[in-house]
């Protein structure tokens, strides 16, 4: 599937910084930004935030049958990464193979090239992260 102009501009925040929320009330972190908590259902106590972009791998999987649009990066490693505030994001581990990534290791955000729309289209990018 590929995105419009429009919605890649309108995530530019979430993608390219890790912007998420905080509910004030629970004390609960969010990826991405959300309007009302999840936990406590309350609206009115959220604040914008930008994570640190470290975080520890809590679950991970390698894909080999990837969506359409990502068949040339395949097989790749997909993880679940709690980040240090607490919030839990998905992202592809790179720079590593998957016999070397354990659950628990720690990663960091980076920037990279998600998707490209050749031959002269849109460059996608975002973050990913890396074993530290």
């Amino acid at each position: 599937m590929r995105y419009s102009v429009s919605l890649n501009w309108r995530r530019i925040p979430q993608r390219y910084r890790l912007i998420g929320s905080k509910c004030e009330t629970c004390a609960t972190y969010f990826f991405p930004k959300r309007p009302i908590c999840p936990k406590c259902r309350r609206k009115g106590n959220i604040k914008e935030v930008q994570f640190s972009g470290k975080g520890r791998i809590y679950s991970f999987t390698e894909v080999h049958s990837p969506p359409e649009g990502f068949e040339e990066q395949a097989p790749y490693v997909l993880a679940i990464v709690e980040l240090e505030e607490g919030a839990r994001v998905m992202g592809q581990i790179v720079d590593v193979k998957k016999e070397d990534v354990k659950i628990g290791q720690e990663v960091e955000a980076v920037f990279r090239v998600i998707q490209r729309d050749d031959p002269e289209g849109l460059i996608h990018y975002g973050f990913k992260f890396r074993v530290k």
